[in-house]
């Protein structure tokens, strides 16, 4: 599938935006921008549209954010003829969403499919961006936005000696498209966390065995899915404008019964009674049961003792139970998992959780996982849940070229800097969507494209009334941006993680936080302030001035 321009559009005229992915940001930017007058083109890996929810198809695969939450926003008439059928969306139906807003916009004619991008470079005399892609085409626009989000690249090699393993291996991250049959087979999942936890009850429903491999015990909680609720529909669809408004004026961009209490506050008896509560009630509200949770470890403690006994009742074996109770990071501080019935799973005759912390794999065979104290594990199939290079990779993978040669990777070496979580000095033209510094996974992932898409459409709207030709940050306002989601998120248990994927660690061991923890309510009025204040903190040059240069 290609889109409508020539194979290597490099021969024409330049684009105004070139948009890399073809996920939910990507589809968005292309239409909005489209609407708008740009010439816009889309250029997108995989062979259909989705991103995240292209590639992710294993079994289990589903979204934490409730269906009617983690849909777009902008066309009333797409929010009112979509239903959804559960709680919460499982993959293949949100995949058909992103595939029929594809199709009512026509937006598939100006994404270029099978495509992907190896380099991006900045050519400061003709003021334009270069992408390379794998293929040999080569694109030409006046703007970049690099709708890559914070998790699409997979992390793949993490066990020793991989290579060596003779029989199947999967990645949650890139699961076939026809599926895996692993009935009568021995399986063995390295990674607990989201997809871990969502696959694992499936594998264990159909597989002869299944060895988990935990390196880090997380939490999780039941997502308590169902079937649409006819009357939550109905009130949906009723009143979106009212309940688009209080979703953007939340912390992230979801709305959850708000707590009421302090966790402090609280008796022994109130504290279990309104935990039990939001143990039923399923889903990530479960973490704004009390109003300290996050900025008070107290308060955490008692939210994570809360679930430690519910693996301890869930968990038949004692000694089993305790390896699956984090105790070495607040709740919350990691992504929260919701699931299916995970610790359920360990109850099971086949299945056998291996703690790699306390016997770590030393190498994989041809047939299995053999670990340091002798113990072998014979597999025939392999599944990596492992997860992604989040945050940053999307970016570092590619070699993204600024002014006088630099590469963004070096450039953040130490950690990213880029005002607003948007635009980085020395990349002129050049924007990204949900990665570094933004709100990113903390905030529903839809609505966080959303918002950053409006805001960069004022901005090419803006320039092209102007007739501005390049626009910058600067490295200070970068700087400070990162120091300031730094500082915010100083206060909150997440800082205090020994590890998690929100978290860089620079060589020198020095530690940043990479995700807004303002509130995404906050994090828009930044953005319109900055466009008030006539985008304070860029650096807007007229075309004029490129005939002296």
């Amino acid at each position: 599938m290609t889109g409508s321009l020539p194979v290597n559009s490099s021969t024409d005229a330049p684009l105004d935006v070139i948009v890399v992915g073809a996920g939910v940001g990507g589809l968005y930017t292309l239409y909005k921008l489209r609407e708008l007058g740009f010439k816009v083109h889309a250029l997108e890996q995989g062979s259909g549209v989705g991103g995240t929810w292209f590639w992710n198809r294993y079994p289990g695969c589903r979204c934490d954010v409730e269906s009617y939450q983690y849909s777009y926003s902008f066309s009333e008439e797409l929010q009112r003829e979509w239903t959804w059928s559960e709680r919460f969306a499982p993959q293949p139906e949100i995949l058909k969403y992103l595939n029929h807003v594809a199709d009512k916009f026509d937006l598939r004619k100006d994404i270029s499919f099978n495509t992907t991008v190896h380099a991006a470079v900045w050519d400061e005399g003709k003021r334009l961006w270069t992408l390379a892609c794998a293929d040999g085409t080569k694109w030409t626009a006046r703007f970049c936005i690099m709708a890559t989000g914070s998790l699409s690249v997979p992390r793949t090699q993490v066990l020793p000696k991989q290579d060596q393993f003779k029989g199947e291996v999967y990645y949650t991250a890139m699961w076939p498209h026809e599926g895996v049959d692993v009935s009568g087979k021995r399986v063995g999942v390295v990674g607990t966390s989201a997809s871990g936890t969502q696959s694992i009850p499936h594998f264990a429903q159909q597989a002869e065995h299944v060895t988990v491999f935990q390196r880090t015990a997380n939490f999780s909680v039941p997502s308590r899915n169902a079937p649409m609720d006819p009357a939550v529909d109905a009130d949906w669809k009723a009143h979106y404008p009212d309940l688009r408004k209080k979703q953007w004026q939340t912390r992230s961009a979801i709305i959850f019964e708000d707590p009421t209490k302090a966790a402090l506050e609280c008796s022994d008896v109130e504290l279990e009674q309104i935990f039990e509560q939001r143990w039923e009630a399923g889903g990530l509200g479960f973490l704004r049961a009390f109003t300290d949770l996050f900025t008070d470890q107290r308060a955490n403690d008692l939210a994570a003792d809360f679930v430690r006994r519910k693996i301890a009742e869930t968990v038949k074996d004692p000694v089993l139970a305790d390896k699956l109770s984090p105790r070495d990071h607040p709740i919350g501080s990691r992504r929260i998992c919701t699931d299916p019935g995970y610790y359920d799973t360990f109850n099971r005759d086949n299945v056998t959780l291996v703690d790699v912390r306390e016997d770590p794999v030393e190498e994989m065979t041809a047939d299995g996982v053999r670990t340091r104290s002798g113990a072998f594990y014979p597999l025939d199939v392999l599944v990596l849940a492992t997860g992604f290079d989040a945050v940053m990779g999307a970016l570092t993978r590619i070699d993204i070229i600024g002014t006088d040669g630099r590469l963004l990777r070096d450039q953040w070496r130490n950690g990213p800097e880029a005002h607003l979580g948007i635009a980085i000095a020395g990349f002129p033209n050049l924007f990204y969507q949900t990665g570094p510094l933004s709100t990113g996974t903390l905030a529903s992932m839809i609505q966080g494209n959303e918002i950053q898409t409006d805001w960069l459409a004022d901005l090419l709207i803006y320039a092209r009334d102007h007739k501005i030709d390049r626009v910058e940050s600067t490295p200070d306002k970068d700087k400070e941006w990162a120091d300031e989601c730094d500082r915010i998120a100083s206060p909150f248990v997440h800082y205090r993680a020994p590890e998690s994927s929100y978290i860089f660690v620079a060589p020198d061991g020095t530690r940043r936080y990479m995700v807004y923890m303002g509130g995404f309510d906050v994090y828009g009025q930044k953005l319109k302030d900055c466009a008030a204040q006539g985008y304070e903190g860029f650096v807007l040059e007229h075309a004029r001035e490129t005939a002296g240069a």
